[in-house]
């Protein structure tokens, strides 16, 4: 039984006291105590892969700030690194492929993978539930379909994925055919994450703004549907709850709220008051101040976060969060301002309206 299951009501757009905080990449390089677990291990892939260590990163920022759900500490690059692509993280530069996709053999080469090659992942899962004892819920996470493409062609980070975008033109086919395989396998690795005792699942559709709106609708938002459609049941028979979040997908937020998601993310150049009527009926929403706003001071943070409160409104389906993933060198004072900030004024705002 969850102490604290604010998160999951907001999600189900039930009523709740106060409106919920967690945040994209909470676990991470701007605590002093996860540097110290990195230095440790020697590398993210030495903590990510090690059940003890991510499970001790995944609780740091709970000992610290007064949030309403854990994250699972990984990647989302675990599933093609499972394929036999040879992942890297070199300081500076981001994840490197050993063997990129990029063209028809390597991509009809590639496979679901076997799930036990990611058995690190689900021994994590079930330490951090047995450290949190039910004080919150755990959120699980994976790529989407076209974000695990963008990196798995272009092999590695990039600017603007060239070579993927290239290909929507010049061998639609093939790109379709590796986003389908990846909605399979990331069903597949959810659906892992689900029965070794995630509470939530979150699908990163990190680059899916990049593409034109015919291209989102069939490469990136077709298989999150697909993803969204395949996922299990909880334990007690309840479908386990899904958020997507698209960076850059504000243009299709209707359409984004139709896949069968219980929640959707949104980036920090949506405006909220104006998707919460929009959509709000429909789906929670999730978000959205600007990462950078947490690298100027606690009043500016508090001020910031507390507008973003008010604009959404107090009707239930409202989980606060960033519009991305904090940035290195955010300050954690500024953090601690944050999640007060967001639970002071939505506790006001219910009991004013």
């Amino acid at each position: 039984m969850l102490k604290n299951d604010t998160f999951l009501r907001a999600l189900r757009r039930e009523p709740t006291a106060y409106t919920p905080v967690w945040l994209m990449r909470q676990a991470g390089r701007y605590l002093p105590e996860y540097n110290a677990i990195r230095t440790k291990a020697g590398s993210f892939m030495g903590v990510a892969t090690n059940p003890a260590l991510a499970a001790e990163v995944t609780l740091q920022p709970l000992e610290r700030f007064p949030l309403d759900a854990a994250i699972l500490f990984s990647d989302i690059l675990t599933i093609p690194d499972a394929m036999g692509m040879g992942l890297s993280f070199t300081e500076g530069e981001g994840p490197r492929f050993e063997h990129a996709a990029r063209d028809e053999s390597a991509i009809r080469a590639l496979a679901v993978p076997d799930m036990g090659k990611l058995a690190y992942v689900f021994d994590a899962i079930a330490q951090i539930q047995r450290a949190l004892d039910g004080r919150v819920p755990l959120i699980g996470f994976a790529g989407s379909p076209f974000t695990l493409a963008c990196y798995m062609i272009e092999g590695g980070a990039s600017a603007d994925f060239a070579t993927v975008r290239r290909m929507i033109y010049s061998r639609p086919d093939l790109l379709a055919h590796l986003a389908a395989l990846n909605a399979r396998a990331v069903t597949a690795y959810l659906n892992e994450q689900i029965a070794a005792g995630v509470d939530a699942v979150m699908l990163f559709d990190t680059w899916g703004g990049l593409l034109s709106a015919s291209a989102y609708r069939q490469f990136s938002l077709a298989p999150m549907r697909d993803v969204v459609a395949g996922l299990s049941l909880a334990r007690d028979g309840r479908r386990i709850p899904a958020i997507v979040f698209t960076k850059g997908g504000g243009s299709w937020l209707d359409e984004i709220a139709s896949i069968g998601a219980d929640g959707v993310g949104l980036d920090w150049t949506v405006d909220i008051a104006a998707a919460r009527a929009a959509v709000g009926a429909r789906v929670a929403l999730q978000g959205n101040l600007d990462p950078l706003a947490l690298l100027t001071d606690p009043e500016t943070v508090a001020r910031e976060a507390s507008a973003i409160v008010r604009a959404a409104g107090p009707q239930p389906g409202h989980i606060f969060n960033l519009g991305h993933g904090i940035v290195p060198g955010t300050p954690p004072d500024n953090v601690a301002a944050l999640v007060e900030a967001v639970h002071t004024t939505s506790r006001e705002s219910r009991a004013a309206a």
